[in-house]
């Protein structure tokens, strides 16, 4: 990737939404996604392939994966927390599928019910899956979440994350995600373990997944920008937030995200008028969710020119 570009992957339809009351129709899903392509935001997660049960809002899973592949520049993807969530995003259709594990096992245990090294076992059986099935061009993504801290266990070692990011990359994952779930990380913290991740995996991909529970999201991508990570996630309006995490409230919002990354010198490719537009539509979608973000209060600052434009 040029250092002067700079990845936005939108994960309000799957981050932002397992939170909130409202349950979205597949074709409002779909409209958000045409919506969000049109702004220039090409990179989303578009669902999530676990139990409706556990999940409601995600019970249409299967059809909005295939309906995102109908939608012209849009590369999709989802995410999912075991073999099986991996086999019904293949079917779906998907050429990207995330996994996640928890660098907490206390986390771990809590949110997919087995052990963090029970979770690695099960990633080499997706690489499996997908290998046995010829299916080559779908890439694997693997994240670590809590791996900045968690509300459950409290602090993380940083040592052992590192060795979670190497036994992912040795067991085949095309990229990694590191994560702070729960909004525990501070700018220092992210610096230090990002430059380690960075100099782990080379030239595979690497994204930075961060929430704004205590005001430092933003700052905490400064510092990952610092470390040489040029991929980053965010929910539209700060949506978002972990179901399995005490106090883990919203994502780092997508227009702002934009935002600083354009005043910091970096191409996104997106447009934040168009963002604004898209926020106002969603949030008329979900009455009663708390929605943040700096830029939709305040505005653009009186002659910001996009470097996309």
């Amino acid at each position: 990737m040029n250092d002067s570009r700079a990845q936005v992957r939108e994960v309000g339809l799957r981050d932002g939404l397992q939170m909130v009351k409202t349950i979205l129709s597949a074709e409002q899903k779909l409209e958000w996604c045409r919506r969000m392509v049109a702004a220039g935001c090409t990179e989303i997660e578009v669902t999530s392939f676990v139990p409706p049960r556990i999940v409601p809002q995600f019970a249409d899973s299967d059809e909005v994966a295939r309906g995102a592949l109908t939608i012209a520049g849009l590369h999709a993807s989802a995410l999912v927390p075991n073999l099986k969530g991996a086999q019904r995003a293949f079917d779906a259709g998907l050429k990207k599928v995330h996994y996640v594990l928890s660098a907490s096992n206390e986390h771990n245990l809590k949110n997919v019910r087995r052990s963090t090294a029970e979770s690695v076992d099960d990633f080499s059986n997706i690489i499996a899956a997908r290998n046995e099935s010829g299916r080559q061009d779908i890439k694997l993504g693997a994240g670590v979440a809590t791996a900045f801290g968690c509300t459950i266990s409290g602090h993380v070692d940083e040592q052992h994350v590192l060795r979670l990011v190497e036994t992912l990359l040795k067991a085949g994952a095309d990229e990694i995600a590191i994560a702070d779930t729960v909004g525990y990380a501070h700018p220092g913290q992210v610096r230090k373990l990002m430059r380690q991740v960075l100099a782990l995996t080379g030239d595979l991909p690497v994204t930075c997944h961060f929430h704004d529970t205590r005001g430092l999201g933003l700052a905490n991508v400064v510092a990952a920008l610092d470390a040489g990570v040029r991929a980053f996630d965010s929910s539209l309006g700060g949506l978002g937030g972990c179901p399995f995490a005490p106090n883990a409230t919203g994502n780092i919002n997508t227009e702002d995200t934009v935002f600083l990354l354009e005043s910091e010198g970096m191409r996104t490719g997106i447009d934040i008028d168009a963002l604004l537009a898209i926020r106002e539509q969603v949030a008329s979608w979900l009455p009663g969710e708390p929605f943040a973000g700096a830029i939709a209060r305040a505005g653009l600052p009186k002659g910001f020119v996009s470097l996309t434009m």
